[in-house]
Parts: structure tokens; C-alpha cells; sequence
């Protein structure tokens, strides 16, 4: 039996997804993240980033909106 790889906290997780958000990865990086990431983990975060990433923009153009008219 192989030893079992200990499971990423909800930070590394977190991490990794918005990295790959950037598309910027190293090998062994990947490689550590295959064996720690559990694929639920890894699709709340990118639904939680995501969500965020979209908010954010929202916020932005209302805020150019707002004081372009003004």
C-alpha cells in the first residue's frame, strides 16, 4: 500500500485554482497538487473564484459608469 498524500487545506486549494486561473503552473507543482487535491475541492473553489472574479467586474464597470455620467 502506498502512503497516502495529507489533503490541502482550503488555502492551497484556493491557491492552486487561481493559478491555473492564470494559466501559470510549474510541473512539480501539478504534480503535488494531483496527489493533494481532492476534484470536489478543486470545483467549489473555481465556482467560489469565479463568482468573485465576476462580482469584482461588476463592481468596476458600475463604478466607471457611475462617475463617467457624473
Amino acid at each position: 500500500m502506498s502512503p497516502q498524500a495529507p489533503r490541502a487545506s482550503m488555502l492551497q486549494v484556493f491557491k492552486a485554482v487561481l493559478w491555473s486561473f492564470f494559466g501559470i503552473r510549474k510541473g512539480a507543482a501539478h504534480k503535488a497538487d494531483t496527489l493533494r487535491l481532492h476534484p470536489a475541492q478543486v470545483v467549489v473553489a473555481g465556482l467560489i473564484a469565479a463568482a468573485l472574479f465576476i462580482a469584482i467586474l461588476v463592481l468596476v464597470v458600475h463604478f466607471v459608469i457611475r462617475h463617467a455620467t457624473a
